[in-house]
């Protein structure tokens, strides 16, 4: 699970987010998936906040 990037927003999430080596919890989250979480994007899901974790985790050289 190493190298897996996860995520969600919802209860159905949690384990998810936890076994994933990166999990993202989408900022209109339940508070359960953003505390399962490793970080919390600006945007909601309906924002483009996948687009926002695939930049910042995935397409960004710096991480």
């Amino acid at each position: 699970a190493k190298h897996v990037m996860a995520m969600g927003d919802e209860a159905n999430d949690f384990s998810m987010l936890e076994w994933a080596g990166l999990g993202v919890a989408m900022a209109n989250g339940v508070s359960g998936a953003k505390a399962a979480a490793d970080a919390v994007t600006t945007l909601t899901n309906d924002e483009s906040g996948v687009a926002e974790a695939v930049k910042r985790f995935i397409l960004d050289e710096e991480n």
